[in-house]
């Protein structure tokens, strides 16, 4: 593996690393919520700190940037020069299929948590009686993203790897098979 390749997956890594951290992070700050009463008497909730939409946003802005750098790097499987058939090219096109589906279902999930968590009911009691319901996110949104996050990982840096060894293979030219005249390639 060249340099170049080392470095793509360092940056991978720390990328999917930080995406991972921060999506635990957001399920442990989710927001929580309390019923209070103003000055007029009327009941409303009150939020804890919104740190885990940043959190969730910051996760999913990583998690992308990585899935941009190798697929940049491998020229999103499909483009560029063709790959050595074998089981190295069959490796990176499973890798390549479960790492979007898992990219897709993480982002699909630090994007559904991030937003649900921003949102914040203030007074829900003027049509209706009783305490407002306060609108919160539930637990393991951010988590399952984390984990997916983390599958993505996983998938990302394989894909890559079984990219590298059949581009590899691809450039290495086929031995001469056979006795008689040597004969010169064309």
């Amino acid at each position: 593996m060249g340099m170049a390749s080392i470095i793509i997956v360092a940056v991978v890594l720390l990328f999917d690393v930080l995406a991972f951290v921060l999506a635990i992070g957001a399920e442990r700050r989710r927001s929580s919520a309390y019923v209070s009463v103003d000055q007029a008497g009327r009941p409303y909730c009150v939020y804890s700190s919104d740190a885990s939409t940043a959190y969730g946003v910051a996760a999913l802005l990583l998690l992308l940037a990585s899935q941009a750098v190798v697929m940049v790097a491998t020229r999103c499987f499909c483009c560029g020069r063709a790959l050595s058939p074998g089981r190295w090219r069959a490796f990176s096109g499973i890798c390549f299929i479960i790492c979007w589906v898992t990219f897709v279902i993480a982002e699909l999930c630090l994007l559904a948590g991030s937003v649900r968590n921003a949102y914040h009911t203030k007074y829900t009691t003027w049509f209706r009686e009783g305490p407002p319901q306060c609108a919160m996110l539930r637990k393991g949104v951010f988590a399952a993203g984390a984990a997916f996050t983390f599958l993505t990982a996983l998938f990302v840096e394989l894909h890559y790897l079984f990219y590298a060894k059949a581009r590899h293979a691809a450039a290495v030219p086929p031995p001469i098979v056979g006795g008689g005249i040597g004969m010169t390639r064309m």
